[in-house]
C-alpha cells in the first residue's frame, strides 16, 4: 500500500489456489486482476505486480467501466478489440498467446487495466483517460500514469477529471515533463479533490510559480496523506510555501522533499511549519544542500511541539557533530518515537560505529534464549494490542524504552528495516522467520553454516 497509515491485521486463513499454472511461453501475455476475498480465490504467486486495478464489485474482476475503456482505447490506437480479453475480463487468469495483439494491441489493453507507466502516451490518451475518469466515477481507485512524457496540457486535462471524480485514492504522475503551468492545474485540482490519498509527482519540472500553486491547492485540501514531490526544483520560496501549508495542515503525513534545492533558509521556513504540525509523521530532505545548521532548526522545532508525531527526519546527506547528536539526545527524550536519520558523526572512532551497528537479531535471540521464551512472546510483549503487527512508531519508542534488551536506535533502525512492510507497520513474524533462518545456519552440519565457514 502507497499511503502512509497503519493496516488492520487481518486473520490469515489457508485458500486453495484455484487458478491453472501459467505456461512457460515467452510470448504469453498474462492479464490478471485481484480477486476479492468474498470470492475466496488467492491471488496467483506468478501474478503481474504491475495489475493495480483495485474492484469493489465482489462478483466481477472488471467492470463495464473498464470494457467501455478498452474499447475506447483500441480505437485511438486503431485496433481491432481482442474478442478473447472482453469474453475473459472477469477472470482472474487468462491466456493471449498467439493471439497478435502487437504492439498497440498491447498497449490498448494496459489501458484498460489502469496502469499505464512508462507507455510514452500523449496528449490524446490523456484525453481518453480524462473524458473516462470524468464520466466513471464509481470503481477506479488506483491510476499509474508515471513516465508517459505527459506536458502541462495532460496536466490540465487530469486536473479537470479529478476536480469532480473523486474516488481515485491513489496517483502517480512521476517522471513526467510537468512545469509550473502544469503545477497550476494540479494545484487547483488538489484544492477542490477531497478523495484522493497518495499523490506522486516526483521527477518533473515544478519549480517556484509551480510550487507555490500546488501549495495553495494543499492549504485546501483535507484527504491527501502522502505526498511525494522529490527531484523537482521547489527551491527556498517553494520550501516556504510547504512551511505553511505544514503550519496548517491537519492530514499529510508523509512528504518527500528530497532533491529541491532547499537550503538553510528554506529550512528554517519549513522548520515554522514543524512547530505547530501535529499530523506529519515522515520528512524526506535528502540531497538538499542543507547543513548541519539547518538540521540543528529541523530537531529543534520538532523538540519544541509537544504534540509532534514525526516519526522519521532523513537529512542523510548532512554531517553532523557529537554536540548535535547532544542535542538530538534531548529531542529524542521527548519524542521517542522519532529517528533522524543523518550521514555520520565527525571525529565518531570506528570502533564504536561498529558496536552502534552489532546486529539487533543477536541480541534479541540471546534475551529469549535465557529466558526459554519465544520470540514471539518478546515482540508481542511490546504491543498492548498483542497483535503481530505494530505502527513503526509506536514499535520504535516500544524497543527504546523496554529494558530487557539492551538496543540503541541504529539497531532498532535495522530491525524496522527488515520488518516494515512499506505500510507504516511493522511485522513480528518477518524477524522470526529471520531469527528461525539464522539459528539454523549456526547449527553444525547444516548446509548454511558450512558455506560460512569456506
Amino acid at each position: 500500500m502507497d499511503i502512509y497509515e497503519p493496516l488492520d491485521d487481518p486473520e490469515t486463513k489457508d485458500e486453495s489456489e484455484t487458478s491453472p499454472a501459467p505456461q512457460d511461453s515467452d510470448e504469453t501475455l498474462y492479464c490478471e486482476a485481484e480477486a476479492s476475498q468474498a470470492v475466496g480465490k488467492e491471488k496467483p504467486a506468478w501474478e503481474c505486480s504491475e495489475t493495480d486495478l483495485e474492484i469493489e464489485d465482489t462478483e466481477k474482476f472488471f467492470t463495464t467501466g473498464q470494457r467501455e475503456l478498452y474499447l475506447e482505447a483500441c480505437k485511438l490506437v486503431g485496433v481491432v478489440p481482442a474478442s478473447s480479453f472482453i469474453q475473459n475480463m472477469e477472470k482472474s487468469y487468462m491466456n493471449l498467446n498467439h493471439r497478435g495483439l502487437g504492439p498497440n494491441g498491447t498497449k490498448a489493453i494496459a489501458i484498460a487495466l489502469v496502469n499505464i507507466s512508462d507507455n510514452n502516451l500523449g496528449l490524446k490518451e490523456a484525453h481518453i483517460i480524462s473524458e473516462f475518469l470524468q464520466r466513471n466515477t464509481s470503481s477506479l481507485l488506483t491510476l499509474q500514469l508515471a513516465g508517459n512524457n505527459f506536458k502541462d496540457e495532460s496536466a490540465e486535462l487530469f486536473s479537470q477529471a479529478l476536480s469532480i471524480n473523486y474516488r481515485i485514492k491513489t496517483l502517480d504522475l512521476s517522471h513526467n515533463q510537468f512545469s509550473d503551468k502544469g503545477g497550476e492545474h494540479l494545484g487547483q485540482m488538489l484544492g477542490f479533490n477531497v478523495g484522493l490519498k497518495s499523490l506522486n509527482l516526483s521527477w518533473n519540472h515544478f519549480h517556484i510559480r509551480g510550487a507555490e500553486a500546488l501549495c495553495s491547492g494543499l492549504r485546501a485540501n483535507g484527504t491527501l496523506k502522502k505526498l511525494d514531490l522529490s527531484m523537482n526544483g521547489f527551491g527556498n520560496k517553494g520550501a516556504a510555501a510547504l512551511g505553511e501549508v505544514l503550519r496548517l495542515n491537519n492530514t499529510l503525513a508523509y512528504l518527500d522533499l528530497s532533491n529541491n534545492d532547499i537550503s538553510n533558509e528554506g529550512v528554517s521556513k519549513i522548520s515554522r511549519g514543524l512547530e505547530f504540525n501535529e499530523h506529519l509523521r515522515v520528512l524526506k530532505l535528502f540531497l538538499n544542500p542543507l547543513s548541519m545548521d539547518g538540521a540543528l532548526l529541523l530537531i529543534l522545532a520538532i523538540k519544541r511541539n509537544a504534540k509532534s508525531k514525526m516519526e522519521e527526519l532523513d537529512i542523510s546527506n548532512v554531517l553532523v557533530s557529537e554536540q548535535f547528536m547532544k542535542t538530538l539526545d534531548g529531542v529524542y527524550a521527548i519524542h521517542p518515537q522519532l529517528d533522524v536519520v543523518y550521514k555520520a558523526v565527525q571525529g565518531l572512532s570506528s570502533r564504536k560505529t561498529l558496536f552502534m551497528w552489532t546486529n539487533p537479531i543477536k541480541t534479541i535471540q540471546s534475551y529469549v534464549d535465557q529466558q526459554k521464551i519465544t520470540i514471539m512472546d518478546f515482540f508481542k510483549s511490546l504491543n498492548p494490542n498483542g497483535t503481530m503487527k505494530m505502527p513503526v512508531g509506536e514499535f520504535r519508542k516500544a524497543m527504546i524504552q523496554q529494558d530487557k534488551v539492551p538496543v540503541n536506535r541504529y539497531q532498532v533502525r535495522e530491525l524496522i528495516k527488515r520488518m516494515d512492510e512499506k505500510t507504516g507497520m511493522v511485522d513480528f513474524r518477518t524477524s522470526f522467520l529471520a531469527m528461525r533462518y539464522q539459528r539454523q545456519s549456526q547449527k553444525p552440519g547444516t548446509q548454511c553454516s558450512q558455506l560460512n565457514r569456506r
